[in-house]
């Protein structure tokens, strides 16, 4: 595909999603969702990159202020009214991060007492903090284009909200651990286990916004980044869900641009991490699951792959910064594994593998990552 198809897919893909969650045109009652929402802006300020069309960035600064103000908000089933952090109208508007942000399920979280259920916790509402990493990731993004501060501010305050709420010392004592889902008030654990990746991701993140903020006082993370290194160092990483695998890609990613920007401080981080991700490749590979029917196969975890090619060129072609022995070796296995990726965006472009129930079932988030995978600069840049 060239560059102009791809463009004008990715086009297509992002003003139908547009149109069905009420972003474009505009609707009262617009269906907000934490985690794809955070891909869309990126995908918007792409497509601007991309043809310099200022409306692509309208949407996505529209997409910015309507998951504020819809998932920064109480649900319209809830007794509670107003923003979520609690403050005033409008002191929350100026500050509509600073209570955290909903996932925006489509079931209200489980109250205080009532009965657990796995299953059904899965479509209940609350926080997620890797949702929230993924939004603190879009903000900067939209500073950086905007170059408004406004919006890694916002991106700063929910990363201390975040963090103080999810993360806690155990009763017995010992390092700090993790909650994976807490209530929409940020007020208790709804789920007090911790998530396999959420410990990297935050303090790849809190990273990102340390080198963002350029050193300025009231943008300081680094109590949270020290915290967040002690969470992380000692943690398994190895998943073969392709997602997951994704998500180590992602935050590679991160840490090499970081590097590239600063020397090799992260560079057993990154060994780290990078051999995580192959070891889930090459799991997920062997499992064989990209020769089933497209019924059988979900989206959206499948396109977290396409990190692939990118990370591997950045790695390869910057041997002054990573090294010409072991990072390099990691970068050439990284990329045998680029067919596999171009696989999975080739069976997911085919409109006929896009009919299924499978893809309608979560037709948003797939069609968001698939944008995403076409193109994923703005996504990919730190």
């Amino acid at each position: 595909m060239t560059e102009n198809a791809t463009t004008a897919t990715v086009r297509d893909l992002m003003a139908a999603f547009a149109g069905r969650t009420g972003l474009d045109p505009s609707a009262p009652h617009p269906r907000r969702y934490l985690w794809t929402d955070a891909y869309a802006v990126c995908n918007y300020l792409e497509l601007h990159r991309r043809t310099d069309d200022e409306i692509y960035r309208d949407i996505a600064l529209r997409l910015v202020d309507q998951v504020h103000r819809t998932l920064g908000r109480h649900r319209d089933d809830d007794l509670r009214t107003g923003w979520i952090s609690g403050l005033p109208e409008e002191e929350g508007g100026a500050h509509p991060t600073r209570g955290g942000l909903r996932i925006g399920k489509t079931l209200p979280e489980h109250r205080s007492g009532e009965p657990f259920d796995e299953r059904l916790e899965w479509d209940r509402d609350g926080q997620y903090y890797h949702y929230l990493t993924k939004w603190m990731h879009a903000l900067i993004r939209v500073s950086r284009a905007t170059k408004d501060p406004v919006y890694l501010g916002w991106a700063v305050e929910l990363a201390r909200a975040a963090h103080a709420a999810f993360t806690y010392l155990p009763p017995s004592g010992g390092s700090k651990r993790m909650c994976w889902k807490m209530s929409i008030d940020l007020s208790r654990p709804l789920v007090p286990a911790m998530g396999q990746h959420d410990p990297l991701d935050g303090f790849v993140t809190y990273s990102e916004l340390q080198a963002a903020g350029g050193g300025s006082p009231h943008l300081d993370l680094s109590p949270e980044i020290a915290d967040m290194a002690g969470i992380c160092r000692d943690g398994n990483r190895a998943t073969d869900d392709p997602l997951g695998i994704g998500g180590l890609l992602f935050d590679a990613g991160r840490i090499a641009q970081l590097m590239d920007r600063g020397g090799s401080a992260h560079l057993d981080l990154l060994r780290s991490v990078l051999d995580a991700a192959l070891a889930g490749l090459a799991a997920f590979a062997r499992a064989g699951s990209l020769r089933y029917p497209a019924e059988y196969r979900l989206a959206f975890r499948e396109l977290g792959l396409a990190g692939v090619p990118g990370l591997a060129g950045r790695v390869r072609e910057n041997p002054d910064i990573f090294g010409r022995g072991a990072l390099e070796r990691r970068a050439e296995a990284l990329a045998e594994y680029v067919p596999l990726a171009d696989a999975i965006i080739g069976f997911w472009v085919d409109d006929r593998n896009r009919e299924t129930g499978a893809w309608t079932g979560n037709r948003d988030i797939n069609t968001v990552m698939l944008a995403t995978t076409l193109a994923p600069g703005e996504f990919l840049a730190v």
